[in-house]
């Protein structure tokens, strides 16, 4: 996987991404750091287990997490704070290089937002902020999966103006 350059787009803007986005939002949108690892991994068993009814392992997701953190050849963790610095919500891009583009698509995965901060532009903020990144790398697409079941979720991203793709997931 390619890694993510966050700091250096292909196609900057007049300002750096984070100064332009952070200029018009209420959130703080950040990159995580090793700090944010137990928020993480709480989110991330949350998530599942809300969305899917799936239990995962503690260990399994927090060794996930850390790695994630720690390489941003694997993953990069986005987050909202609030002006306390506490998270209010996280999500995770990673990249997929494309041979028919010859460029990369980034996925957003691993979305969270505290029950409590929803429906009020927490996980809007990150998705543009996400968006933007993506964009700016010259991306072919920003794409999610969710859980067919999910009806809440598949209206928030189609509010935002995606809309469900033509390819369909399989695996093993």
């Amino acid at each position: 996987m390619k890694r993510m350059n966050l700091k250096q787009p292909r196609n900057p803007p007049q300002k750096s991404n984070s100064e332009q986005i952070m200029m018009e939002y209420k959130y703080k949108i950040d990159v995580a750091n090793i700090e944010d690892t137990e928020t993480l991994v709480k989110f991330q068993l949350a998530m599942a287990k809300e969305s899917e009814g799936t239990e995962l392992d503690y260990e399994t997701v927090r060794e996930g997490v850390k790695a994630g953190i720690a390489d941003d050849g694997k993953a990069t963790y986005l987050v909202a704070r609030n002006d306390n610095n506490e998270v209010l919500g996280s999500l995770m891009l990673t990249t997929e290089w494309g041979d028919w583009n010859n460029c990369n698509y980034y996925w957003i995965q691993s979305v969270f937002v505290r029950p409590e901060c929803r429906h009020q532009g927490v996980f809007k903020e990150m998705f543009d902020f996400a968006k933007t990144i993506a964009q700016s790398e010259g991306a072919g697409a920003l794409r999610l999966y969710v859980d067919r079941n999910n009806i809440n979720a598949q209206k928030v991203y189609q509010s935002l103006g995606m809309h469900e793709s033509h390819y369909l997931m399989y695996e093993l």
